[in-house]
């Protein structure tokens, strides 16, 4: 149990609870500049929670696996409330889900082969930071200001980035996972941690 009460995994679980919020301030309140802090601190702590444990030899399986889980819950809640607030096309919405559906689709047959989840890359982070970055200068942009033109420029500039890499670290999660799944049962070599 001490394993999991670590300082990586409390700001883990402290994104986790800023989606919900983020949500409220976003569409309820209307306070985007509180919605955007909320988006900010959940991109430190992304950044704070994996750079920590493994600094400190701190990784966990809670770690592991709900790091990426809160990571996909906030482009998810990010993306519906930044199309509610007609920030965003619909267009990129589809694309981004359908490559998360798609993956969590092989994680459940990896899974199934016995196999561990997918480990996420560089450019994985890469894609979800650019997102992530994005995200908050599309909802700025939302102002009609300077601060607003310029947060536009910026947020598409980190939007096309994500998306790309988004969709490209798509494809080869999704052609390292079915490489996986093709070697047999018995020429699988297991890691022990």
């Amino acid at each position: 149990m001490r394993q999991y009460l670590t300082i990586p995994n409390a700001l883990t679980a402290l994104r986790g609870l800023g989606v919900p919020l983020f949500i409220w301030l976003a569409l309820v309140e209307k306070a985007d500049g509180w919605a955007i802090l909320v988006l900010a601190i959940g991109g430190i702590t992304d950044y704070l929670d994996g750079k920590l444990a493994r600094l400190w030899n701190q990784t966990s399986r809670f770690g592991e696996l709900a790091d990426p889980a809160i990571d996909r819950i906030y482009i998810v809640a990010t993306l519906i409330v930044l199309y509610l607030r007609d920030a965003l096309p619909l267009w990129v919405i589809a694309l981004l889900l359908a490559r998360d559906l798609l993956l969590g689709g092989v994680t459940i047959a990896l899974t199934r082969n016995g196999l561990p989840p997918l480990k996420v890359t560089y450019l994985g982070k890469a894609a979800t930071f650019n997102l992530l970055y994005a995200f908050p200068f599309l909802l700025l942009a939302l102002s009609d200001s300077l601060a607003g033109t310029l947060a536009f420029i910026f947020g598409w500039a980190f939007a096309i980035w994500g998306i790309g890499l988004y969709l490209v670290t798509g494809v080869s999660y999704f052609l390292s996972a079915l490489k996986s799944i093709r070697v047999p049962p018995s020429e699988r070599i297991i890691e022990v941690d």
